[in-house]
């Protein structure tokens, strides 16, 4: 399979112009890929735009592709969402990881009651934006045209005003209806997994009655680093994605 880079001028190129990879991007294909001319490569803006064409140059500082093709996805709908509790060590950052290979949609990091990591002030913008490199790079290894977005952290009242709009599913492991049976109706789907000591009942109540479903992945207990994932992959045979 192609090597697969993300380049935000891509979204201007045609077929026959030459988009060229520089800094971390030019690299990595060349130092630790080892890409030679003559190799085909696809090239992403993130956004849709999908470009497939060959190395004519490559170098540690620089790689030119000359595109033969160029495609442009439609998003993703209904969208899948991932609300991720933040959790201790890098068990949020494996979901995160997992979660943007397995297709989601759009990530937000939740401060949940029971959080034993803390995002508060500085530390909230550099979570976010490790988050967000985490994402980047699954979503090159899983040669996604769409990057999901990493929104800012958000609080319990948040999720439940977007239960207005949006299809929120808490996942709740004395929840009697399973995901499996879930049928989408258009809405988008917003998965709310808890931290390791899972989603206290304060918020299983605020939630629920701002119009959450509580729902049941499986007959185990996962970590808060599967869980999420796990669900995706339910709901991608669900929406026909797989």
């Amino acid at each position: 399979m192609a090597l697969h880079f993300l380049v935000e001028s891509a979204s201007e190129a045609e077929v026959g112009s030459v988009v060229s990879l520089t800094g971390a991007e030019a690299k990595h294909a060349a130092v630790v890929r080892r890409l030679r001319v003559g190799e085909p490569v696809t090239v992403g803006d993130g956004v849709g735009v999908w470009l497939e064409g060959v190395a004519e140059e490559v170098t540690p500082s620089r790689v030119d592709v000359r595109i033969a093709a160029r495609t442009v996805h439609a998003a993703p709908g209904p969208r899948i969402v991932l609300v991720q509790a933040l959790a201790k060590g890098d068990r949020d950052e494996l979901a995160v990881q997992a979660a943007c290979e397995l297709g989601v949609d759009e990530i937000v990091p939740w401060q949940a009651s029971r959080s034993i990591s803390r995002w508060e002030g500085p530390k909230a913008v550099r979570g976010r934006e490790r988050w967000a490199t985490i994402v980047r790079e699954a979503a090159k290894q899983a040669h996604r045209a769409w990057v999901p977005d990493v929104r800012a952290p958000q609080t319990t009242a948040a999720l439940a005003e977007r239960a207005a709009t949006d299809r929120v599913l808490l996942l709740d492991p004395s929840a009697s209806t399973r995901l499996s049976e879930i049928e989408a109706d258009g809405r988008d789907l917003v998965l709310v997994v808890g931290p390791e000591g899972g989603i206290s009942d304060d918020e299983l109540a605020r939630l629920t009655d701002a119009g959450a479903e509580r729902v049941l992945l499986g007959d185990t207990v996962l970590r808060t680093s599967t869980a999420g994932p796990a669900a995706i992959a339910v709901l991608s045979v669900a929406l026909g994605r797989w």
